[in-house]
């Protein structure tokens, strides 16, 4: 069933654990993940990441997947725009029924991003959807490997006044973790963590969770963060599943479950792993 990033959250403050986010591309991502979290009774946030995955008809398809079977699935489904930089994209997502949208103009000035994020909930609260944005910097490397700097942590002192300002229902704070895949393993600053927490009235968000050492980011739920956002370690189960699909074929025309059977048995099981490590599960 389909509902808001402000009540999954809300419960998640409430009750100490963190909801799992995976960034989605195509159906087999969707079920996948869907399936699995229904298994373990876990709430969960469905993103589309602003990019190549919804240019042209993307804005349809994975959106519209998603919004079609939520209701065959007896736990919380968000369906959340991810890393949306430019209002346009706010728009389209708030008139395709997406639930949540995120607004990053963490690349801006702090007025600059105050500007952008308030404008984002101006377009979005009066439709009931929900309003994530970010303060701090959280670097590493895009989709095409490139690099986009080294993370800049986010200040308690300006928390308070950035939720004030632009009425945002989740924030994204930076504390160590990178986008993308990690060069050098992390070191989560968890003192800054407990301040931004006593610091914010909405519940907090980790981006960049993918391959970051499990004891830390327990440390970082048991510690305010509601939501993580998960990618790069379902691209790597994808990228295994397919490798044991292609070797394991004997014959020209497998069927559709040897073809996708592997990519979403791996899938499945950091689906799993994420579930357990952030205590989601039977929270549905």
């Amino acid at each position: 069933m389909l509902t808001t990033l402000e009540e999954v959250l809300a419960d998640a403050r409430k009750n100490g654990y963190a909801v799992p986010a995976f960034d989605c591309v195509e159906d087999v991502m969707v079920r996948a993940i869907l399936e699995t979290c229904e298994e373990m009774l876990s709430p969960v946030v469905l993103m589309c990441l602003v990019g190549a995955d919804l240019d042209g008809n993307g804005w349809a398809y994975v959106p519209g997947l998603v919004r079609a079977v939520a209701d065959s699935h007896a736990i919380p489904i968000v369906l959340h725009l991810d890393h949306a930089t430019e209002l346009e994209s706010i728009k389209k997502a708030v008139d395709g029924g997406f639930t949540s949208v995120m607004i990053d103009g963490s690349m801006h000035p702090f007025d600059k991003n105050v500007e952008i994020t308030k404008a984002t909930a101006q377009i979005a609260h009066p439709k009931g959807i929900s309003v994530e944005g970010e303060l701090g910097w959280v670097g590493g490397f895009d989709l095409q490997a490139r690099s986009t700097g080294q993370p800049v942590l986010t200040e308690p002192k300006e928390v308070e006044k950035f939720v004030s300002m632009t009425g945002v229902d989740a924030l994204a704070v930076s504390i160590g973790t990178s986008h993308g895949v990690y060069e050098s393993l992390p070191n989560l600053d968890i003192e800054k963590l407990k301040e931004l927490n006593e610091a914010s009235s909405v519940p907090l968000v980790l981006h960049g969770g993918s391959g970051t050492p499990d004891s830390q980011i327990q440390e970082a739920v048991r510690n305010g963060i509601c939501k993580m956002n998960i990618y790069a370690d379902n691209r790597i189960a994808m990228a295994k599943g397919l490798t044991i699909s292609a070797e394991s074929q004997t014959r020209p025309d497998p069927p559709a479950q040897e073809l996708f059977g592997p990519i979403k048995e791996e899938m499945a099981k950091v689906v799993k792993e994420k579930i357990a490590l952030l205590l989601s599960a039977d929270r549905a």
